[in-house]
Parts: C-alpha cells; sequence; structure tokens
C-alpha cells in the first residue's frame, strides 16, 4: 500500500527517525542560542525566565557582529598607492600610505590607485602622410595615475580617453610630415611631438593621467607599395651618397686652390718688393754717377762709353778675321757654324780663289791672334 494511503500509512523517509512528525524549528533555534551563550559565558547567569535566558546571548551575538563590522573598515595603503574616500559615492579625502579606516560599508567605501606605476598603452593605426602616403604606426604609450581623485572622477573611462587622444594625437604628427621623414631621422621628433600633443589634451579633459613617454615601436608602410618604396629610399641614399662624394671633393679640392692663391699672392708681393728695390738701387747708383759725372765729366762720359760696348759685345757673338797678307777674304756663314758646332769657333783656310793652298808659315801667329780677339 502507498505511503500517503489513508489507515495509518507511514511516510518511507521518516523510517529510522523516531518521530512520526516534522521536526520542530523552534527547538533547534533555541538549541542553536544556547550552546552560542554557554561560548560567550552567558550560561552562568541562574534564572527561571525563558526571557532573560535568551536576552544575553542575543546582545552579545550583537556586539560582536557590530564588532566585525566596524573591522571591515580597515585598510592598508602601499607607498605606491592613494587611498581616496568615498562617503556614499560623494568624495571625502585621500588617504596616504600605511593602516587606515573608514566607516564601514554601506557608508564609505575606499579605491585605492597607484600614483607610482607606469603602464603600457599599445596603439596600432594606419594614416595619411603630409605627402599623400599611407603609413602604419604601432606604438605605445606609457602612462601613471598622477591624480587619483581626477582618474577616478574627471572622466568615465580614462583608458579609452587616453585611446582616443593617443590615436587623435598621433594622427595630427604624422599628417603634417611627409614620408621620408617619417621612416629617416623624425622617429624621435615625432614621438616627442606626440607625447606633448596627448598630454595637452588629458589635461583638458581632466584624466589625471601623466604620459611619460612615447614609444613608435614600428612605423612602415602597407606591403602593396613595398617596391614604390624601396626605390625611393635607394634614391634617397644615393642622394646622401652624391653629397658625401662632393662634399669630401671639396674639401679636398678647396684647400689646395686657397693654398695656391696664397702661393701666388706671395710670389706677387716678392716680385714687387724685387721691382721696388731695383729701382731703388738703380735710382741710388744714377745719383751717385751724377755725382761722379759733376766732378769730371769727360772721364765718367769716356768710362760710360766703355761699360756699354763691353755690355754689347758681352750679350751677342763676335767673329774676328786676320786679313792680312792675303788680298782674299772669302764670306763664310760663321753665325751658323758656330751654332752648329757649337761654341768651338770655326777655323778658316786663306788660299786663291782657283784651288785650296796651304796655309802661310804665320798662320799659327793668325790663329793665337784670332782667338785673342774673340771675347
Amino acid at each position: 500500500m502507498a505511503w500517503n494511503e489513508s489507515g495509518g500509512g507511514k511516510n518511507p523517509w521518516d523510517r529510522g527517525r523516531g518521530q512520526e512528525g516534522p521536526p520542530d524549528l523552534d527547538k533547534i533555534v533555541r538549541e542553536w542560542q544556547r550552546k552560542l551563550s554557554a561560548m560567550l559565558g552567558g550560561g552562568k547567569r541562574g534564572g527561571s525566565g525563558g526571557d532573560s535566558a535568551s536576552g544575553a546571548p542575543t546582545v552579545g551575538l550583537l556586539a560582536l557582529l557590530l564588532i566585525g563590522w566596524l573591522l571591515t573598515g580597515l585598510y592598508q595603503v602601499d607607498a605606491a598607492e592613494r587611498g581616496v574616500v568615498q562617503r556614499f559615492g560623494a568624495y571625502v579625502e585621500t588617504t596616504t600610505p600605511g593602516l587606515r579606516w573608514h566607516l564601514p560599508w554601506p557608508f564609505e567605501v575606499v579605491d585605492k590607485v597607484n600614483v607610482s606605476a607606469i603602464e603600457p598603452f599599445p596603439q596600432t593605426t594606419s594614416m595619411l602622410t603630409a605627402d599623400e602616403n599611407i603609413v602604419i604606426v604601432d606604438m605605445v604609450v606609457q602612462y601613471r595615475k598622477a591624480d587619483p581623485i581626477a582618474y577616478l572622477f574627471g572622466v568615465v573611462d580614462p583608458e579609452g580617453t587616453l585611446g582616443d587622444a593617443s590615436e587623435s594625437a598621433i594622427r595630427e604628427v604624422i599628417g603634417k610630415s611627409k614620408m621620408d621623414y617619417i621612416l629617416g631621422e623624425g622617429r624621435v621628433p615625432i614621438a616627442e611631438q606626440t607625447q606633448l600633443v596627448i598630454q595637452n589634451a588629458l589635461n583638458e579633459y581632466g584624466t589625471g593621467i601623466e604620459v611619460t613617454k612615447v614609444n613608435l615601436r614600428d612605423v612602415n608602410f602597407p606591403s602593396q607599395v613595398d617596391a614604390a618604396v624601396q626605390d625611393a629610399i635607394k634614391s634617397r641614399e644615393d642622394k646622401e651618397r652624391l653629397a658625401f662624394e662632393a662634399e669630401s671633393y671639396a674639401n679636398d679640392i678647396v684647400p689646395r686652390a686657397r693654398g695656391a692663391a696664397v702661393r701666388r699672392l706671395q710670389d706677387a708681393e716678392a716680385y714687387r718688393d724685387r721691382v721696388v728695390a731695383d729701382a731703388q738701387g738703380e735710382a741710388a747708383r744714377f745719383t751717385a754717377l751724377l755725382n761722379e759725372y759733376e766732378k769730371a765729366p769727360e772721364v765718367t762720359r769716356e768710362r760710360l762709353y766703355i761699360d756699354a760696348v763691353e755690355y754689347v759685345y758681352r750679350n751677342s757673338n763676335k767673329v774676328l778675321l786676320d786679313a792680312e797678307g792675303s788680298g782674299n777674304l772669302l764670306y763664310l756663314p760663321v753665325d751658323q757654324l758656330m751654332k752648329q758646332g757649337g761654341s768651338r769657333a770655326p777655323q778658316v783656310d786663306e788660299g786663291s780663289a782657283s784651288n785650296s793652298q796651304s796655309a802661310p808659315a804665320d798662320g799659327a801667329t793668325r790663329e793665337a791672334s784670332r782667338s785673342r780677339g774673340v771675347r
């Protein structure tokens, strides 16, 4: 027969319990209260009334709960952190590092903000340059939460605001620069200028974030324009190489030209000094000669004549022919013979016009006299 049928059937789940009805919940609660009061020392109190026996454990329990609730207001602030205390959502104070206490929840809550930790914020985006080229910029913005109050209450999403400001700043800076400058020597100036623009935007929004550094990890161009960019890079390298070669050539030729110019100036100055000195010497010699001429005109005139003749004969070729003893005079191109024979004087044989004759007996004497006459 089923357990719920009439006729005194029993619940099969109540087998072995020793009771027919459901358990008494009030009795269970009273037993737990008695055990708790015994633990807190309330069992020592005597009394016949039920209210006095159960009132003391209730007060002790409430006191214990109150103490535990108050202890939940203790909190520890680390050296790199600041505690922002809020009462019903409104800012109350900022606590410094150490063990602190605030009114427990739900009256006050504390948000701990690390103001010293440097956190990275990656940003990757593609944009147009000033010369209408596309570049892909991968950068990392390093920041810290410098002002915890502004960080918590200034904007709803500080990190999202930082991302928007970073993308806007890098687009602004890249949009004013050309591609060659971005891929070359402009990486560091672009990063510094981007950091300045981001910080100005964050200060204007009141986010409480301080940007410590902006790193451009990679600045590249799309793969579709790889060939054209490589040609542009090669052209830029050739330009720099030719500029270096021209500078090297200029450094080599300019000092030599300057040295030659100085040498020519010095030669001209030396020539000027020599000409002036010669002129002054000639003037002094003429003055001295004039004085001597005034003293002895005839002698001085004769001496000047002799010096002039000596000068003329010294600078010209002279040939003396002794024609004594023979009435025949042979004409020979003596000047040409002297050029062909060098400095040696030619010998002239005298004879008849029809055939050659031997030299006369006094030929040696004439030769010696001719040699003495050639000066």
